[in-house]
């Protein structure tokens, strides 16, 4: 039975001071054990250097490279376009690059020595219109993606490459890739690869003057040679050559800001 003062339940006020008394009897316990224990240190960053970050998703960044560098800008082969979504560019950069393996830009793994937008490059080697039983040279292969990328939709590609180490970092890679039909030879790039000459298809991944005349003898008649000519400051032109019958002609494709490549210069003209 509840007893009822002034409107006041009692037994619910005698309720209140008891759980109010616990509640003090119990703040004064907790403040006289944190003073025995000491006061705790708040919780400390963790170092830069020891900070977690998160690892770049490449399957997602091919993806996007593929959607938002490649079919925007007019690269519909899709065999090509499945080379470029299943080749691990982020393999054939220096590790500390790994990060900026798929942006839009000519990306550098050595001394001027570069792999070619991805735009650029698949332009380029759409324009050649290769088939699976084409014999392919690819010129300055740096550290071997462009060959990776034409391995998976020619017969055979042969790469010349004339920096020891990128010639063996490609070879490597090529290897654990298992891209069989693929090999590069350590070769002045201006030299190409007579060996194996006919090419039905030949690549240059850089920017140069003009396209030395001893690989235009190396190519098959119908053959095609993709190349960025630039001389001088400013932008370079893509430009498709093609053989017929002995002779060479040519059409723009497109302009691209390719960095030039090293180890080429205009044949000196004749002087009287």
């Amino acid at each position: 039975m509840h007893e009822f003062l002034g409107g006041t339940d009692v037994t619910v006020t005698t309720l209140a001071l008891r759980q109010a008394r616990a509640a003090g009897l119990f703040r004064r316990r907790l403040s006289s054990y944190k003073q025995r224990r000491g006061a705790e240190p708040p919780p400390q960053p963790l170092p830069r250097d020891l900070e977690v970050k998160r690892p770049m998703d490449a399957a997602l960044a091919r993806r996007k490279m593929v959607e938002n560098q490649l079919r925007t800008n007019r690269v519909t082969d899709e065999a090509l376009v499945q080379a470029f979504a299943t080749i691990p560019r982020e393999r054939f950069v220096p590790p500390q690059k790994a990060g900026y393996a798929y942006v839009d830009e000519d990306l550098e793994v050595a001394h001027r020595r570069f792999l070619l937008e991805p735009m650029v490059l698949g332009r380029l080697i759409q324009a050649l219109g290769i088939g699976p039983g084409d014999m392919v040279l690819d010129v300055a292969c740096a550290t071997g993606y462009s060959t990776a990328v034409l391995g998976a939709i020619a017969g055979t590609v042969v790469a010349v490459e004339e920096d020891t180490e990128l010639a063996q970092k490609a070879n490597e890679s090529l290897n654990a890739l298992s891209v069989d039909n693929a090999v590069v030879v350590h070769q002045p790039h201006a030299e190409g690869y007579s060996k194996q000459a006919p090419y039905d298809a030949i690549l240059i991944n850089g920017a140069l003057p003009e396209v030395p005349q001893a690989l235009f003898e190396q190519l098959a008649d119908g053959g095609r040679l993709a190349a960025v000519i630039k001389s001088g400051s400013g932008m370079g032109r893509a430009t498709l050559f093609s053989k017929q019958g002995g002779l060479v002609g040519h059409r723009n494709l497109f302009d691209a800001g390719t960095p030039e490549l090293p180890g080429f210069a205009r044949a000196p003209g004749f002087v009287f």
